[in-house]
């Protein structure tokens, strides 16, 4: 018991002296959204109690890799305090019987193993074992109610292409890794900067994937088992493509450009140009499939981005920043996990 006590008093503390840096201007608060914030205190506490009781935790503290602990509780609370906001706009009302029902088998009782391989995931999970249960398994029936109730009104109409996956023109071999990123973003830029671009640029990635695949037929090869690299004013209702629902696409507004990793396609960027974003009426769809409790809840989770933008969240700087693609505080624009900006050149809409 000695060496968790010491860990909570030593290593935690220092992470409170950490980083002075200037953040919301409200004192003693670790991040604002609109006029709630999340205080400072809170944070520490559940820092604290997650070195305590969470093995991970305590193994983090050993390697001075707090800070990563106090992002992701700062996160989880700006994601509580949007849905909990937006829940009330919105006039969804809480079951909970349901909720109380999920806690008798409690799902978020037991220690994260130190050796846990998947660090965010391990990280994300000692958070949700340190909050109080109800109020997380009540985010969690938040999200998925938002996303049963805007899923049917949500439709957007896109321009896009795709970086990692298709040769380039010249014949070499796609970028991969940290330069396909890189080209993503540059190529996302250009589009904020330079809206004629966007046209110019997927005409011709489209006529170039045109070429590719009827080389393919030429060839022998199945076609139809290569899925669309490029697209000019695509509709998609969400209900018809729930992968993408959860992303930016259907989070961000008209007339804005976002970068971001394509869903269940390792390796290749999506940059796009959200053209138009429909979510007051229903839309017509075909059979939509089925939606798991995980995707369900991302899909709301995504949701809450016209939200935060609206209502502006500030993160204390010794936290980090708010990542609107991660809907997640990340130390630096960075290590976000991609770019929403608008047409004509202007910042990316973290703050």
């Amino acid at each position: 018991m000695g060496r968790p006590r010491a860990l909570v008093a030593v290593v935690a503390g220092a992470f409170l002296l950490a980083g002075c840096g200037s953040g919301p201007s409200q004192v003693g608060a670790a991040a604002i959204v609109g006029d709630h914030s999340v205080s400072i205190d809170r944070v520490q506490d559940l820092i604290n109690k997650a070195v305590r009781e969470q093995p991970y935790a305590q193994k983090l503290a050993s390697e001075h890799k707090l800070d990563q602990l106090g992002r992701a509780i700062v996160g989880q609370l700006v994601v509580h305090e949007l849905l909990t906001q937006i829940a009330e706009k919105e006039g969804i009302a809480v079951n909970y019987g349901q909720v109380d029902a999920q806690l008798k088998s409690d799902p978020l009782t037991g220690p994260v193993p130190a050796d846990s391989s998947n660090e965010a995931q391990a990280v994300s999970q000692v958070v949700a074992r340190t909050r109080d249960h109800r109020e997380e398994l009540t985010d969690t029936y938040l999200a998925q109610a938002l996303a049963e109730k805007k899923l049917p009104n949500l439709s957007v109409t896109f321009d896009y292409t795709s970086i990692g996956s298709m040769p380039s023109q010249d014949g070499s071999e796609p970028p991969q890794g940290p330069a396909a990123q890189k080209a993503a973003y540059d190529l996302a830029r250009q589009f904020a900067a330079d809206p004629a671009a966007v046209a110019k640029r997927i005409t011709g990635d489209a006529q170039y994937e045109q070429q590719l695949r009827q080389q393919a037929a030429q060839a022998g090869q199945n076609t139809d088992s290569i899925p669309p690299l490029t697209g000019v004013g695509e509709v998609q209702p969400a209900a018809q493509v729930p992968a993408l629902a959860t992303t930016p696409l259907f989070g961000s507004p008209a007339n804005s450009v976002t970068v971001f990793p394509y869903p269940n396609r390792a390796g290749t960027w999506f940059v796009g140009v959200v053209r138009q974003r429909v979510d007051d009426r229903p839309v017509a769809t075909e059979q939509a499939p089925a939606l798991d409790a995980t995707t369900k809840t991302a899909i709301g989770m995504r949701q809450l981005q016209p939200y935060a933008d609206k209502l502006g969240v500030r993160v204390n700087a010794r936290y980090g920043v708010w990542d609107v693609v991660g809907m997640s505080v990340v130390a630096n624009q960075d290590t976000a996990q991609g770019l929403v900006l608008p047409l004509g050149g202007a910042a990316p809409t973290q703050q």
